[in-house]
C-alpha cells in the first residue's frame, strides 16, 4: 500500500469522528411535546455531514499554510476550505461535479461517508427546504471557497437577499425534478402563508429582477419559472 493510499484511509477513519465532534458542539433546539422537552440539532445532519465532506474533498492541497476550517456561531455554521471553487457556485447543484481530489471522494463515496457524485448538493438544498432554513450561502473568496449553513429563521427575519437566493435555488430543485417554480410552492418553501402570496410574488420579481429565473414560458407568465439557465 503506498504512502497515499495509507493517508487517505486515514483521513477517511477520522471524518465519522470528526462528525461526532461538531454535532456535540452543534447549538440545540428544545421543542416541547405532550409531556417530554426535546431537544433537537439546529442543522439537518445531512447537509452538516455533506457539507464537511465537500470541504475535505475538495480544498486545494497545495495551498500551503491553510485547511479546512468549521467555524460554528449561535445561528449559523460556516465551512471555509482552500482553493477556489472549479464551477460556478450558483451551478453546483445541477452542472456535473468537478473534483480536486477524486481519489478521495471515491474512497468516502464507497465508505458511506458522504453522497453518491453528484448528488450530495442537491440533498443538501433539498433538506434546507424541507426545514424551510435560509438556503446555504455558497462564495468564492481569494484562495478559497465558504459554505454558509443557517439555523432557523422566519420569512420575516430573512433579509431580502436571503429570500432571492432561497427563491433561485428553489427554481432549481424545481427544474431537476423536471417541474417548475410557482408562487404556490415558493410559499410554501419560505413558510409564507397562502393569504399573503403576495410576498412570493414580490420575491419572485426581486430575483427575475437579479437575473436569475425566467418565465417558463413567455406567453404565459402564471405557468411556472426556471432558473435562468434552463
Amino acid at each position: 500500500m503506498n504512502v497515499t493510499s495509507i493517508w487517505s484511509m486515514t483521513y477517511a477513519s477520522g471524518f465519522e469522528g470528526l462528525l461526532g465532534y461538531i454535532n456535540g458542539l452543534l447549538p440545540q433546539n428544545e421543542l416541547i411535546g405532550q409531556a417530554l422537552r426535546e431537544a433537537h440539532p439546529l442543522f439537518p445532519q445531512l447537509s452538516v455531514r455533506e457539507l464537511v465532506a465537500n470541504a475535505l474533498i475538495h480544498q486545494d492541497m497545495t495551498i500551503t499554510g491553510a485547511g479546512p476550517l468549521i467555524e460554528l456561531f449561535s445561528d449559523r455554521m460556516e465551512i471555509t476550505n482552500p482553493g477556489c471553487p472549479l464551477v460556478d457556485t450558483n451551478r453546483m447543484i445541477d452542472l456535473p461535479p468537478r473534483s480536486r481530489n477524486e481519489a478521495i471522494a471515491s474512497l468516502m463515496r464507497r465508505m458511506g461517508m458522504c453522497e453518491e457524485q453528484g448528488s450530495g448538493l442537491d440533498k443538501v438544498f433539498g433538506e434546507v427546504e424541507v426545514f424551510q432554513l435560509p438556503a446555504p450561502l455558497r462564495k468564492a473568496n481569494v484562495g478559497s471557497m465558504q459554505v454558509v449553513l443557517y439555523g432557523p429563521r422566519t420569512f420575516a427575519d430573512m433579509t431580502a437577499e436571503e429570500r432571492v437566493r432561497a427563491c433561485y435555488f428553489h427554481a432549481v430543485l424545481k427544474s431537476m425534478a423536471g417541474e417548475r417554480m410557482r408562487n404556490a410552492t415558493l410559499c410554501e418553501r419560505l413558510g409564507i402563508d397562502a393569504k399573503n402570496a403576495a410576498q412570493a410574488t414580490s420575491v419572485i420579481r426581486k430575483t427575475m429582477d437579479a437575473g436569475l429565473i425566467k418565465y417558463a414560458d413567455e406567453d404565459h407568465p402564471r405557468a411556472g419559472y426556471h432558473p435562468w439557465w434552463h
